[in-house]
């Protein structure tokens, strides 16, 4: 495994890479570290499909806001090389903020996220968030030139708001959702759940069982948004609910679900921890 630290000794790398392998595949892993299984599965999905599999680490300041604390986010570089290279990972790249970011922020080129999508549900409290996730993400994609990148369907709304940029610019790469991941007992795996009590955590899996209710009503022929929120609230009922929502893909509110294009998201704060997951339909 390689691991690069500057944005010049990887472009030399893909540079080369592309021009010696011109049939290979890369794929990229976007990740901030502090890596967990559901990190490995996006890894596993990119090394099962593509040649060449990249990840890269790196805690992105532009998309943290005034109230969030940058400096306190999780950084775990040996765990993380660790597990990339027990995966088979071929290169890391790791650099640091001024690698990415060289010029003084008023001088930088910014990139706003489509404003209906990245203003509402998550970037409601965190304004600017969505702009500083597609600002390094394009800048990743513009590096690494991958044909496929992989994202999780746990951050719906970032992986949606990733898709229209990558349709609305006519970028060269396929964008992979990959599945939740979930322990045994079906709580959607996050790095939050390390903050939960044993109590927290068995309230918390009430958040999953409230979609499982949904997907029932749902075979059962249920399609009424009013009705599949009435009866996730119900499984719910008692717990700091922060929103429950059911939308398309465009994240706008819907009175019908429909087939391939509805969402259910939710977020529900327990102990103080916010926790998220969601429902693809």
């Amino acid at each position: 495994m390689q691991i690069f630290t500057t944005t010049q000794d990887l472009r030399t790398f893909i540079c080369q890479f592309k021009s010696q392998n011109p049939q290979k595949t890369i794929g990229l892993v976007p990740t901030m570290g502090a890596l967990h299984k559901g990190h490995l599965s996006l890894i596993e999905a990119s090394l099962t499909v593509c040649d060449c599999t990249i990840v890269s680490i790196f805690v992105n300041p532009t998309q943290f806001g005034e109230n969030e604390d940058f400096n306190q986010y999780p950084r775990k570089k040996e765990a993380d090389l660790h597990i990339c290279a027990k995966a088979g990972v071929e290169i890391v790249f790791m650099p640091e903020v001024s690698q990415m970011y060289p010029l003084d922020s008023t001088l930088q080129t910014t990139f706003n996220a489509p404003a209906a999508m990245a203003n509402v549900l998550e970037g409601k409290t965190r304004q600017g968030h969505f702009n500083g996730v597609l600002q390094v993400v394009l800048k990743l994609f513009n590096l690494v030139r991958p044909d496929k990148a992989f994202f999780g369907r746990k951050d719906a709304q970032q992986l949606l708001i990733i898709q229209k940029m990558v349709q609305d610019l006519f970028l060269p790469l396929e964008i992979v959702p990959c599945p939740i991941v979930r322990n045994e007992e079906g709580l959607a795996l996050s790095s939050r759940n390390a903050y939960l009590s044993p109590s927290g955590i068995t309230q918390a899996l009430r958040i999953s069982a409230s979609l499982n209710a949904v997907t029932k009503a749902i075979m059962r022929g249920i399609k009424d948004s009013y009705e599949l929120k009435r009866i996730a609230l119900e499984v719910l009922e008692g717990l700091e609910v922060e929103y429950l929502v059911i939308v398309n893909h465009e994240l706008q509110n819907i009175e019908q679900i429909q087939k391939n294009s509805t969402l259910i998201l939710v977020v529900v704060r327990i102990e103080g921890v916010r926790l998220l997951d969601n429902l693809w339909f």
